[in-house]
């Protein structure tokens, strides 16, 4: 079977002022299948969140290769982006001087959904993930529930790619555990989503993902 997620001899380098660039990723290659959870973990630094920005098409590679879904992530940009959720794990990508719903509306709208189709979608959103109170502001709202609005948002579109950064960052142990159950329940098994899961947490990743990388300095090791 093609994987889902294949990258060969990637190589992201940045210069930041510097006369000579410095590698941030240096030839990794990794082969990702349908429906697996996928872990990378490593120190901060490691190169973890750049490969994840490199495969949501933030961040182009200065070498090497990376497709999804067979679309190459540079010149097919705008299909990979459809095929993709990106889960950056910052709460303040969502704006907090809306409610929930709004916000998901909102980011709806960027993905060309009809009014019909955002609502219906939403609604979906709210009974898988739980969210109790979606026309609550965002800045009222705690940790989790800005998680699983962040999850949500990610689910939108209904992509085929999963890339969390860190999405139990800050989470009580008991909405961590459901929010994993979640994601391998509904997601991979179910729905067949493939997940690339950045986390710190070696004992999470053994317990939850199907393969884990760990990363050093831009390698695999």
């Amino acid at each position: 079977m093609k994987p889902v997620i294949e990258i060969r001899k990637l190589h992201v380098e940045y210069r930041a002022g510097r006369k000579k660039p410095v590698a941030a990723i240096e030839d990794i290659s990794i082969k990702v299948k349908k429906g697996e959870i996928f872990g990378i973990t490593g120190a901060n630094g490691a190169g973890k969140t750049t490969l994840l920005r490199v495969l949501a098409t933030l961040i182009l590679p200065a070498g090497g290769e990376a497709y999804v879904d067979g679309r190459h992530i540079v010149r097919d940009s705008e299909e990979v982006k459809l095929l993709i959720g990106f889960h950056s794990g910052e709460e303040r990508s969502l704006y907090w001087r809306l409610s929930g719903r709004q916000n998901l509306a909102f980011f709806a709208a960027l993905y060309n959904l009809s009014s019909c189709q955002t609502k219906k979608r939403i609604e979906e959103l709210f009974e898988m993930l739980q969210i109790k109170e979606p026309d609550k502001m965002v800045y009222a709202c705690s940790s989790g529930m800005k998680q699983k609005l962040l999850i949500a948002r990610t689910l939108l579109h209904d992509p085929i790619v999963l890339l969390l950064d860190e999405p139990t960052k800050s989470l009580d142990a008991k909405t961590a555990h459901e929010l994993r159950k979640f994601l391998k329940d509904e997601c991979a098994q179910k729905a067949g989503k493939t997940i690339v899961w950045v986390t710190h947490n070696l004992k999470e990743a053994e317990e939850f993902c199907d393969r884990t990388a760990v990363m050093d300095k831009g390698r695999i090791v």
